[in-house]
């Protein structure tokens, strides 16, 4: 763990040290982790390195070369055109891959900083967490899975790795992005890999994160596109609440007003929430360090949680949201839609495998070739894909 007082004037710790020194100081970055972090904070001073090593970077953390690394990724420009639910509704209120991301981006940080956490660290891993994710929502996710049963499936989240790993290609010296350890290890938890290590708060703290931006604006987009009115909203019990506070504050509001601030609210208290009861847990683990949140956070146990009302009301939400928007009959008609369009345009590839880039179809030789057309299609926007099928497809 970094600090100050190891930070001297002839001496500091990691790779980076030695690329760091104007006039024998050490970074600002290693200053500024060691003045404000917790000692449970990750610090990169720490980090476990990279799979194929580099030199460091003159002024950037490890985590903030990382998070740049991903930003300037194909895979994370494509999110801008995948959408998060609400596939093939007109309009652009509705969010997609890339504003849900940046919303669970800002909220991670959030958390990250009241509590003291690595801010760059949980940054990275809030802007990779959905890079895996295929066309067409869910729907293309589970139909890929479908298709490559005989192949080992197929996952978002496994998916983000092969493209951390290996589907990126920006560097000559190595496939992927070569992103930290802490990272992969991360996006391993995500997947629920066996090899996964226990997470870190880092890594805690964007889960957390993803699961408020997605309630609160899944109920944002399906309020826009009709879906549900926010009267019905209001009788659960944590969006009255939420609805109580606006009032107090601001008094009546009209209709439009209203949902904004009652849905800005929710994601209030939510965060607020669970600093509290984070915070409360840490307080009773003392100093502790990295190692011992790890031990504590063994076998599915989390630290960055939820107080318990709120985590009811949260529970509540989702059960709304999944009757009567995930699984209505709209939604439903056009997930059944884009599966069939989904299977067809794999199989064409399948019995068509040199329409695949060049680099897919070598690919094919080595990882066989349903999972090089799944990398494929996987790495599709929707528009992308449409068009695509409509070519492919043609009859």
């Amino acid at each position: 763990m970094g600090s100050i007082e190891s930070l001297s004037m002839t001496q500091t710790t990691g790779d980076d040290a030695e690329h760091c020194h104007i006039m024998q100081l050490p970074c600002n970055w290693q200053i500024r982790e060691a003045a404000i972090l917790a000692p449970h904070a990750m610090h990169a001073t720490d980090s476990a390195g990279r799979v194929h090593k580099e030199s460091p970077h003159p002024f950037r953390s490890p985590y903030q070369r990382d998070r740049d690394r991903i930003v300037h990724s194909a895979a994370f420009r494509r999110l801008a055109h995948k959408t998060q639910v609400f596939t093939d509704y007109p309009g652009d209120y509705h969010r997609s891959r890339l504003t849900h991301t940046l919303e669970v981006t800002s909220i991670a940080r959030t958390l990250a900083r009241s509590l003291a956490l690595n801010e760059d660290l949980a940054e990275a891993l809030a802007l990779a967490h959905d890079i895996g994710h295929p066309p067409l929502g869910h729907a293309g996710e589970d139909t890929l899975d479908e298709l490559l049963q005989e192949a080992g499936g197929f996952n978002h989240n496994r998916q983000a790795l092969r493209i951390m790993t290996l589907l990126e290609q920006r560097y000559p010296g190595f496939p992927g992005l070569n992103l930290s350890q802490e990272v992969l290890d991360a996006q391993s938890v995500r997947a629920k890999l066996p090899t996964a290590p226990p997470p870190l708060l880092e890594t805690q703290v964007v889960d957390a994160a993803d699961s408020i931006a997605y309630d609160t604006h899944d109920a944002d987009d399906a309020i826009e596109l009709g879906f549900v009115r926010l009267e019905e909203l209001l009788e659960l019990p944590l969006v009255a609440k939420a609805a109580e506070n606006v009032d107090s504050q601001h008094g009546k509001l009209d209709q439009l007003l209203l949902r904004r601030a009652v849905l800005h609210e929710l994601i209030e208290l939510q965060v607020a929430g669970l600093v509290t009861e984070t915070s409360s847990r840490l307080r009773t683990m003392g100093d502790a360090s990295v190692d011992r949140i790890k031990e504590a956070s063994t076998g599915g146990n989390r630290l960055v949680i939820h107080d318990p009302k709120v985590q009811q009301g949260k529970y509540e939400l989702e059960e709304f949201l999944f009757q009567r928007v995930y699984r209505s009959d709209q939604v439903m008609k056009i997930r059944q839609q884009s599966q069939e369009k989904m299977r067809d345009l794999f199989f064409w590839y399948c019995e068509t495998p040199h329409a695949l880039p060049s680099g897919y179809f070598q690919r094919s030789q080595t990882v066989g070739l349903l999972r090089s057309v799944a990398d494929y299609i996987a790495g599709m926007t929707d528009r992308f894909f449409n068009r695509d099928a409509t070519h492919r497809l043609k009859t």
